[in-house]
């Protein structure tokens, strides 16, 4: 049997066992990635674990351990609040405002994980609050930070524009901003429309400290909790510094100016989350590493007309990005469809936009930052059911949401 067919065959093994059974898939794929690595594709232990996600995890450790001392002391009841007298009590709009926010961030240049990480958190805590849907709301902040992914100056845009600069190719920058903004609000609106009245079976929560919540009279240390939120979103932003590490130390200073209350902060970080998320992407680095992920593509890119390579190609990398690194897969899926675009009458701006779509929309999956930052940072709600509604949710865009694209943005001009 080939290490493809192998590979492939484990992950769904994989896949199938994890979400059925009560074990930690990430568990699963750190044995796979060491059997599989060292029996069939002859790699090194270092060949094998130096995809281990040491940004995702300082990432994840940092912003929900940040956000548990918020918890704690108070700090997010009081953003919830004034979320909820911006828009005048009319809680349904709260998803809205924080898809239209993360799109503004992405859109001007924000790194789509880090605005993802600063605004899950509040979101998360405000749909516990108010009991709207988590999955919802999750899923919008993140089809937000998607809608403003591909404007010039954003990293995913400045990527893509740049790749195909270098061909015989021409997009225009509009072109792939809007079609990802299009699509995204569109599966958002499908998305509130289907999720909104819907809602999960509260569990119990354990008490976030001393019952610390928001009051009229702002204390110094939820002062404090908000100046270091503050400093968080301009070093990320501003500065293009780490946000975990930069969360890290904010939690630490507030900790130690608190220690009382902040002891057990520690436990609201997701172990869980980081278990299941770098088990399952050290698996797929490793693929990456020994070429099953670009023999994958490249087996779809020399199957049958250019119309239906196309959607293939739109599949594959949905597919595949739901497990890996989006800016992996558009990186290497564009030098692949650019002899297909030379040699065939599909139009350029459309298919480039429509595999730019397809590898992020997927970003939703929990093996992805994205989805690891809402299944990481989600309250009063058991966290295996809510698990299952992300890969349900995920199936549902990689199913639906390649097929849009490729209907809206390449059969049109082909």
């Amino acid at each position: 049997m080939s290490p493809e067919l192998i590979s492939v065959g484990a992950l769904l093994v994989m896949f199938v066992v994890g979400t059925v059974l009560p074990i930690n898939i990430g568990i699963l794929a750190f044995v796979a990635s060491f059997t599989i690595g060292t029996a069939s594709l002859g790699l090194t232990e270092e060949e094998i674990f130096e995809g281990f996600p040491v940004g995702l995890f300082i990432t994840i450790v940092g912003v929900t351990y940040l956000f548990a001392i918020a918890r704690r002391n108070g700090t997010v009841d009081l953003l919830v609040a004034a979320g909820v007298r911006l828009v005048r009590g009319r809680v349904s709009l709260i998803p809205w405002v924080l898809f239209l926010l993360a799109g503004a961030l992405t859109a001007l240049g924000t790194f789509t994980p880090a605005a993802v990480a600063i605004l899950v958190p509040i979101a998360m805590n405000f749909a516990f609050r108010y009991g709207i849907n988590p999955l919802m709301t999750g899923m919008l902040v993140i089809s937000g930070a998607h809608a403003g992914a591909f404007s010039p100056l954003a990293v995913s845009g400045a990527l893509v524009l740049g790749m195909v600069r270098d061909t015989d190719l021409s997009v225009a920058p509009a072109t792939l901003f809007f079609a990802s903004f299009a699509v995204n609000v569109l599966l958002s609106v499908i998305t509130f429309a289907a999720l909104r009245n819907r809602t999960l079976p509260p569990v119990a929560e354990e008490e976030s400290g001393d019952g610390a919540t928001a009051s009229a009279r702002l204390t110094w240390h939820q002062g404090l909790t908000l100046a270091s939120l503050a400093v968080l979103v301009v070093g990320a932003l501003g500065f293009q510094l780490e946000i975990g590490v930069l969360a890290l130390a904010a939690g630490a200073v507030l900790a130690l100016l608190d220690t009382r209350r902040q002891e057990k902060a520690v436990d609201g970080i997701s172990w869980h989350t980081l278990l299941l998320v770098a088990g399952m992407m050290t698996y797929i680095a490793m693929l990456e590493h020994a070429g099953i992920i670009d023999k994958i593509s490249e087996h779809a890119a020399g199957f049958g007309t250019p119309l239906v390579v196309a959607l293939l190609l739109c599949f594959t990398v949905a597919v595949t990005s739901a497990f890996a690194s989006s800016t992996a897969i558009l990186t290497a899926i564009i030098p692949i469809a650019v002899p297909l675009l030379l040699s065939s009458h599909l139009n350029a701006a459309g298919l480039i936009a429509a595999l730019a779509v397809s590898t992020t929309i997927v970003d939703v999956s929990p093996f992805s930052t994205n989805g690891a930052l809402v299944l990481s940072n989600v309250r009063g709600v058991d966290r295996g059911r809510f698990y299952r509604q992300i890969i349900g949710y995920t199936c549902g865009i990689v199913g639906f949401g390649p097929m849009v694209a490729w209907g809206a943005l390449v059969l049109p001009w082909s």
